[in-house]
């Protein structure tokens, strides 16, 4: 896997810290007065301080849900998964979307859920009990 880098907008990077570092667990790396990266699942992101607030309006009908057309996330093994929706909703994460299995009996069956990070960032954890079916056809 080559692991990709997201640079994204946050409002307070106190908040962002402890949402990304201690609910989500993911390791802080280089940090700045205005930006912190962190390894997400992997993955490079780097919140970046900004001024105005960005708008995050606009959705899209998949499997009955309004999904936000902006968002990202990570796709985690199943148990991994289970245990971040447990620990988001012991810690009072708000769940935008709840956890639930998409597509059920279908090509690309997974289980998704849909969190907002302080910022309003949107963010999905998806799972696939077979790896093969992330990229399935219907």
């Amino acid at each position: 896997m080559i692991p990709f880098h997201l640079a994204f907008p946050v409002h307070d990077l106190e908040q962002t810290r402890y949402f990304y570092g201690t609910i989500l667990q993911c390791t802080e790396g280089r940090s700045a007065p205005r930006w912190i990266d962190f390894d997400f699942f992997g993955h490079q992101l780097s919140a970046h301080l900004v001024d105005i607030e960005p708008s995050h309006t606009q959705t899209n009908k998949v499997d009955g849900d309004a999904v936000p057309t902006r968002h990202f996330g990570a796709i985690i093994p199943w148990e991994q998964w289970e245990n971040l929706h447990n620990r988001c909703s012991e810690m009072g994460v708000r769940f935008r979307i709840t956890p639930k299995i998409r597509f059920q009996g279908k090509e690309g069956e997974q289980g998704t859920f849909f969190i907002d990070d302080p910022s309003g960032n949107v963010l999905e954890f998806k799972t696939f009990r077979n790896n093969e079916q992330i990229f399935a056809r219907q």
